[in-house]
């Protein structure tokens, strides 16, 4: 009879044991998932404010851009003046976060051209981001876009006229703005053009 109760007690107590454990075990689990949980949270707000810290940099270097250039309707311009080839400008341009300066209307061209003659003088010529160097003929810009407004020179030397040899469109400010193609590997100072947010 002792041994049994014993062996009661034993069992009693193992039972006891393994209730608590189980039940510890379950405080525990639910406190890894709240912490979980929680440093989940935490790092998806951490990211937010990377986000936040990133967009603002990026606010106030285009705001730095537009007091160093000049800002045009909805974008700002900054020139360059050590001539590159076509390509490398375009590199600088987007290292800096913007494109090859490109005029979508009249106006706008109206207004790149008096910013090139007031920063790089009234005898520069720049890249402006306009190509056919994918389809002859079909001029675009920088994303790719056949290009809707067109300025080339037309009374004197008919442009576009360089074929093949000539994929890369400039602006003249000799000609008042108006656009030459020219030998994408030539030097030329630049403008770029960042768009504001």
């Amino acid at each position: 009879m002792e041994f049994r109760r014993a062996c009661l007690l034993l069992w009693v107590l193992c039972c006891a044991q393994v209730t608590y454990q189980q039940k510890k075990q379950r405080q525990t689990s639910k406190a890894d998932v709240v912490t979980m949980k929680m440093y989940e949270e935490l790092k998806k707000e951490i990211q937010n404010i990377v986000n936040e810290i990133t967009h603002l940099k990026e606010q106030q270097s285009l705001q730095t851009i537009c007091l160093k250039g000049t800002k045009a309707l909805n974008k700002c311009f900054l020139s360059f003046s050590e001539p590159k080839n076509y390509h490398q400008a375009s590199d600088v341009c987007i290292a800096q976060g913007g494109i090859l300066s490109t005029a979508d209307n009249g106006d706008e061209n109206d207004l790149l051209y008096e910013y090139v003659r007031r920063s790089l003088g009234s005898g520069s010529e720049i890249w402006i981001g306009i190509n056919d160097m994918a389809n002859e003929g079909a001029w675009v810009d920088m994303t790719g876009s056949r290009i809707s407004f067109k300025h080339w020179e037309t009374e004197i030397t008919t442009q576009p006229d360089g074929g093949k040899q000539e994929n890369c469109a400039s602006l003249s400010a000799v000609a008042i703005g108006k656009w030459f193609d020219k030998n994408c590997k030539d030097e030329l100072p630049f403008v770029c053009q960042f768009a504001i947010v």
